[in-house]
């Protein structure tokens, strides 16, 4: 099965304890060739967590776009992983393993496909 692994960053402004420093260049690099080497990696890259913009299309069809990231948010979307393992089980032993869960949060996310409905 195909899962998303979100890589969320603490914010700047968090106030959640967290440690001295974020995850290394190298922790991550040992990330990635672990994911690779396992044959399970389909993708994934880092965001560049300093700018966002946010699109929202109103009832009357009005388009909002606002500029962020935002201030009072407690997390930033930093990267993603697309893995593909046997269960959500896997998928939550990759995120664990990953450098980001040290110093936020990596949420994992299902992939739907169609031919699983």
């Amino acid at each position: 099965m195909k899962y998303l692994l979100l890589i969320n960053t603490l914010s700047p402004e968090s106030t959640e304890e967290r440690p001295a420093e974020g995850p290394t260049v190298e922790e991550y690099l040992a990330f990635e060739k672990a994911v690779t080497d396992a044959g399970i990696k389909l993708g994934g890259e880092a965001l560049d967590i300093s700018t966002a913009t946010t699109v929202r299309v109103r009832v009357n069809g009005e388009r909002v776009v606002t500029d962020g990231p935002f201030a009072e948010t407690r997390e930033i979307v930093g990267g993603y992983y697309l893995i593909d393992v046997p269960d959500l089980d896997a998928a939550l032993d990759w995120a664990a393993r990953c450098p980001g869960a040290r110093y936020g949060t990596v949420e994992v996310r299902t992939v739907w496909e169609p031919d699983q409905a």
